[in-house]
């Protein structure tokens, strides 16, 4: 016969498993009361995780490979497979490959990209697979608003105009730029755009950001003086493989950057970088 003592104990003993259990599963999901933006380092490429006050989790670009896969694994609860919106930048392999296992993977609430006409496979199986989940998409266009509640928005300021179904000689220069802003911090994101795109933008948008994710892994080509004392950057990131073939980032870039008198963080020495906002300052995780 069990005693009324024994049950006591192991009730006691279950009690505290569920609450051990409870906090892992807190710790684990990482989720933040503030903004959280992770920069992810998944080699020569692109891609970074938004995490919103109001938990939506926004994915920009989805890296070379499914690296990007176990990322999400580790920065997000494992029973909760819910992307709020993907956000292509434009569609070079090295920003697309990714998302299409993400896709596979995740319920995927949204899409935004430029539209443009590209032909290559990896494109093909991206939009294959957004029309089978029949995933909505918005073609991305300057100045449209997207509010996350909270205090939190994203604002495009590039493309200037709908390029659905055009055919284009630079798929960096159609990179759709945006600004996160969460109260009174901002975070600037340029996918792969060049001098050209930086040039038309210092004219005709507030550029003004506290961090900057340097456009095009560094590349000599993007990032000029005039664009820096625009944006005015405390934090800059350069997402960049390790060893890459291209000489990205370029020390041009680099003294650009440290003139403008920002802190520089590399995917490629740092690691994933994560920064967050309670709304008035930012911090390095």
């Amino acid at each position: 016969m069990v005693s009324k003592k024994f049950i006591a104990q192991l009730i006691g003993a279950f009690s505290v498993v569920a609450i051990l259990i409870g906090v892992s599963l807190f710790q684990f999901s990482g989720e933040s009361k503030g903004l959280e933006v992770n920069f992810f380092d998944v080699g020569q490429g692109d891609s970074i995780l938004i995490k919103t006050p109001d938990h939506q989790r926004i994915l920009v670009d989805g890296g070379p490979d499914n690296k990007i896969v176990t990322k999400l694994g580790e920065n997000l609860p494992f029973y909760d497979k819910n992307i709020d919106l993907m956000i292509l930048t434009h569609p070079h392999a090295d920003h697309l490959t990714g998302l299409i296992e993400v896709l596979k993977r995740y319920k995927v609430k949204k899409v935004l990209s430029t539209g443009v006409l590209q032909t290559t496979s990896e494109y093909i199986k991206w939009l294959e697979e957004i029309k089978k989940q029949k995933i909505p998409m918005e073609v991305a266009k300057a100045g449209q608003t997207m509010d996350f509640g909270g205090k939190t928005k994203i604002e495009i300021l590039f493309p200037a105009e709908d390029l659905t179904g055009k055919k284009v000689n630079s798929l960096n220069g159609t990179s759709i730029v945006f600004k996160l802003i969460f109260d009174k911090t901002s975070f600037l994101f340029t996918g792969d755009a060049e001098k050209e795109v930086e040039d038309k933008l210092i004219g005709s948008a507030d550029l003004k950001a506290d961090v900057l994710k340097v456009a095009h892994h560094g590349s000599k080509y993007s990032t000029s003086q005039a664009f820096l004392e625009k944006v005015k950057p405390q934090i800059a990131v350069i997402s960049v493989g390790a060893k890459n073939t291209f000489g990205h980032p370029s020390q041009m870039t680099l003294n650009r950057l440290a003139r403008a008198g920002a802190k520089v963080f590399r995917t490629d020495k740092d690691g994933d970088v994560k920064i967050v906002s309670d709304g008035t300052k930012i911090e390095i995780k």
